[in-house]
C-alpha cells in the first residue's frame, strides 16, 4: 500500500484535509496515492513535516520511519542490519546494553585509529 494513504489513514485525516495543509487539491493527493503522480520535493518536505517522517520512509526506500527516533532506541542498527523493527517491541535498556556491548567487541577491529 501506498505510504501516504497509510499515514493519512493513521493520522485519521482526509484527502481533503491532506491537501489544505499542502496548500493543493485533493484530486491531487488522490494521485498521490494511486501513484499516478509523483510529488514534487517540497511535497516530500512538507509531508514529511505533517507525519514526521523521513522522505525516504515515504517514498518507501527505508523502513526506518523517524530516523533521530530510530537511533535513540537503537532501531537504526538494527534495521541497517536487516531486521525490520515494526516487527519487534523496542529493546529494553537493558538489551540496548547489551546490543552495544555486543557490537562493540564485533566492531572491535574496525575501530579507525585517530
Amino acid at each position: 500500500m501506498n505510504r501516504i494513504k497509510l499515514l493519512r489513514k493513521e493520522f485519521k485525516i482526509t484527502q481533503q484535509e491532506l491537501a489544505n495543509r499542502l496548500g493543493g487539491a485533493k484530486s491531487t493527493v488522490a494521485m498521490y496515492e494511486k501513484e499516478d503522480r509523483n510529488p514534487s520535493l517540497d511535497v516530500l518536505i512538507k509531508l514529511s513535516e505533517i507525519f514526521n517522517c523521513s522522505i525516504d520512509y515515504i517514498l518507501g526506500k527505508s523502513d526506518i520511519r523517524n530516523l533521530s527516533e530510530a537511533r535513540e532506541n537503537n532501531s537504526f542498527y538494527l534495521a541497517n542490519l536487516g531486521f525490520n523493527m515494526e516487527d519487534y517491541t523496542p529493546p529494553t535498556d537493558a538489551q540496548k546494553k547489551q546490543i552495544k556491548e555486543s557490537l562493540e567487541k564485533i566492531l572491535e577491529k574496525n575501530k579507525k585509529k585517530n
